[in-house]
C-alpha cells in the first residue's frame, strides 16, 4: 500500500465516523505535506478538524515516511466544487462565473445535473417608456460553471 493509499484509507475511516462532514480536497505534495480540506452539511467545527487530524496523525508512522499535516475547513471565499455543497447553500446568494457571464443570484435549487438561479433585473418595458422589474430564472448545468462562490452579505 502506497503512502497516499494509506492516507486516503485513514481519511475515509475518519470521515465515516462523521457523516455530516465531507472531503473537498486532498493534496499530498512532493515534500509529503498532507493538506486536507473539509466541509460539512452544518459547517465544520474545530473539533471536526482535530478529530480528522488525529485519525491521520496517530495512524501514520513518521519513521516510515516523514510528513506534515494540515486539516482545515473550506474558507468563505473557496469556490464550490461538489453537488453536496450547492445543496447545502440553497437560499444563499452565489456569484457564478460561466464562459461568458458573471451572475450574482440566489441559488434556489440544486440537483445532480444543474442549479437554478433566481434574481430580479430592471429591463425596458415591452410597451411604452421606462423600465420594469422582472423576475429572472436560469437553470445552469454544472458543466457550464467555471466558478461559484457564496457571497457574504452583512
Amino acid at each position: 500500500m502506497t503512502f497516499k493509499d494509506k492516507v486516503v484509507s485513514l481519511l475515509n475511516q475518519g470521515l465515516s465516523e462523521k457523516p455530516s462532514v465531507f472531503l473537498i480536497d486532498l493534496t499530498i505534495t512532493e515534500s509529503m505535506k498532507i493538506i486536507v480540506t473539509l466541509d460539512g452539511d452544518q459547517g465544520v467545527t474545530l473539533q471536526d478538524c482535530i478529530d480528522i487530524s488525529r485519525t491521520l496523525e496517530h495512524n501514520l508512522d513518521r519513521e516510515e515516511q516523514d510528513f506534515s499535516l494540515e486539516v482545515a475547513s473550506a474558507g468563505v471565499s473557496t469556490p464550490l466544487k461538489l453537488v453536496r455543497q450547492y445543496k447545502k447553500n440553497i437560499g444563499r446568494v452565489l456569484k457564478v462565473k460561466t464562459a461568458t457571464d458573471i451572475i450574482e443570484a440566489v441559488l434556489s435549487e440544486a440537483n445532480e445535473e444543474f442549479i437554478t438561479l433566481t434574481w430580479t433585473a430592471r429591463e425596458p418595458k415591452k410597451i411604452g417608456k421606462g423600465k420594469e422589474t422582472v423576475e429572472k430564472k436560469l437553470a445552469l448545468p454544472y458543466s457550464e460553471i467555471k466558478e461559484a462562490i457564496v457571497t457574504i452579505t452583512f
